[in-house]
């Protein structure tokens, strides 16, 4: 389907009305479907999904017509929408009295319990095994687990601007709108510019600034809040498919685009990314990450993935169907990938999440950059946690040991203790402490450390809970002074330790962190 046979959003109201009086919902789907023909749904696994909607009501309907590409008959389309308006703006066709769809409109649940729709190309659902059924250039994607995660990590705090470059089907453009005065969306695609305005129409939401062009181009010099994108950051020889392959070599896409959003930050500004990046023989993958934070700004880096070169291309290589076209073909065409790892010398790919924020700490050379590897289960949504880690870099950035130990603190929510060793022993092996929010981090701490953040409920200085721990050890109060404002660093690094008083810039007394 071309960009202008693409549907008009004339009559999005009427059908957005429509679309919820059938609860064509994500709640309406599960409760249809039930749980595993939903889940099996997601895996792109349609044949559940076909034996639940085997009825006529509008909402079985709808599921065979727009989430499994089925044709129904007129008079069952006619019960379900409002026909002629979704023929006149191209929704659906009709033939010989049968209806089809000629998009992909996929319920979304946000993350308030908003009822949203992201609208896509046919057969261009993420996520199953087989990968996706169409193999043309310009295809936009629907919602994909790389689209929710990068959702679910941003910052949601108001802002006057937000920028989502590389909007595809327009997810971080809806999302942002809910926070945001003034969203722009960007896209090299014009089909994704067309596919973002009927996302946010049938949502509800307010229209973005549209622009079409390559990274930073569309916006010139232009400031924002918030940077947020979902990038075609696959590490591939050419560009074959625009929502995934960069065009440029190796992680340099993912690399220049981490560059030049310093340039468009605004002071205490976001940019979040999804990327993708090389692990190079001889070289720290740490050191390569750091390398791209731009000056002036701090930076979180996770990891949260790393595949070998072999896993990385059958993995892309499925995402395109070539797994099912010929042989030789597919042959040859995962010889071109290693060929190009082979010649950049690239042993394995790393995937995880990059977070810049503008600071002015970072702007007068005393930037915080954290990489660092987590491929455990954290607890969605994160963007609360992701402001903490920076409220709490800028807290330790201006402490010195004394002022620590001068310092109260808190342990925060959720963490609990493990004591591990041989049953019966008098002592434990070793203790560690547990979050069970965020990102569910496990620290080991020593007797000191963990009787130390078993007091913490701010009522006294950090030191004096040291002397009282020294004299219940029998050890040196000056020594035990010298040695633990390392440990306790770390534990507010990590959350557990919240510091109260005011502490951190922009919480309450007696608040800290949370």
């Amino acid at each position: 389907m071309s960009e202008t046979s693409l549907p008009a959003p004339d009559h999005t109201a009427g059908l957005r009305e429509a679309l919820l009086a059938a609860a064509f919902t994500a709640d309406g789907l599960l409760d249809r479907l039930g749980a595993a023909a939903y889940a099996a749904l997601a895996r792109s696994e349609t044949v559940p999904a076909l034996r639940a909607t085997r009825g006529v009501s509008p909402l079985d309907t709808l599921v065979r017509l727009f989430l499994l590409q089925r044709p129904v008959p007129e008079e069952q389309a006619r019960a379900a929408l409002p026909l002629e308006d979704c023929v006149q703006d191209g929704w659906v066709s009709a033939e010989d009295g049968q209806i089809r769809a000629t998009v992909d409109v996929r319920p979304y649940g946000g993350p308030d319990g908003e009822d949203w729709f992201i609208v896509s190309d046919l057969g261009c659902a993420v996520g199953g095994a087989g990968g996706i059924s169409s193999r043309e250039e310009g295809v936009v994607l629907g919602v994909g687990g790389a689209s929710t995660t990068l959702a679910s990590i941003t910052v949601r705090t108001p802002v006057a601007s937000a920028l989502d470059l590389g909007t595809g089907s327009g997810i971080q453009a809806l999302h942002a709108a809910q926070h945001a005065t003034r969203v722009t969306a960007t896209d090299l695609n014009p089909r994704a510019l067309a596919f973002t305005r009927l996302t946010l129409a049938l949502s509800g939401a307010a229209p973005a600034d549209l622009r079409e062009g390559s990274l930073f181009e569309p916006v010139g010099g232009e400031m924002f809040d918030l940077i947020v994108s979902n990038p075609p950051f696959v590490i591939s020889p050419g560009t074959r498919l625009t929502y995934r392959d960069g065009g440029m070599g190796g992680d340099d896409l993912c690399r220049t685009l981490v560059q030049q959003a310093g340039n468009h930050l605004n002071d205490r500004g976001y940019a979040q990314f999804l990327a993708n990046w090389q692990h190079v023989d001889g070289e720290e993958w740490q050191d390569r990450l750091r390398s791209w934070v731009p000056a002036g700004c701090d930076a979180w880096i996770v990891q949260r993935e790393v595949q070998d070169v072999t896993q990385y291309a059958e993995l892309w290589l499925r995402d395109s169907g070539d797994h099912r076209s010929d042989p030789a073909a597919y042959a040859e065409r995962y010889e071109a990938w290693l060929d190009e790892f082979e010649a950049r010398g690239t042993t394995s790919v790393g995937f995880g999440w990059i977070t810049l924020r503008r600071s002015a700490a970072a702007a007068a050379g005393n930037p915080s950059i954290v990489v660092e590897e987590w491929p455990h289960a954290v607890q969605q949504p994160l963007g609360r946690a992701v402001e903490e880690h920076f409220a709490r870099q800028d807290y330790l950035r201006d402490q010195d040991d004394a002022a620590l130990l001068a310092g109260h603190f808190t342990l925060a929510a959720e963490v609990v203790q493990e004591q591990v060793g041989l049953p019966g022993a008098e002592d434990p092996e070793h203790v560690v402490l547990r979050q069970h929010r965020g990102m569910m981090r496990a620290t080991k701490v020593d007797a000191v450390a963990a009787g130390f953040a078993g007091v913490c409920d701010g009522s006294l200085p950090a030191g004096r809970i040291l002397d009282a721990i020294a004299q219940l050890m029998s050890e040196d109060p000056v020594l035990l002074r010298d040695r633990t404002p390392q440990a306790i660093r770390l534990l507010v690094e990590e959350g557990f330790l919240e510091p109260v008083e005011g502490a951190v810039p922009g919480t309450v007394a007696g608040e800290g962190l949370r």
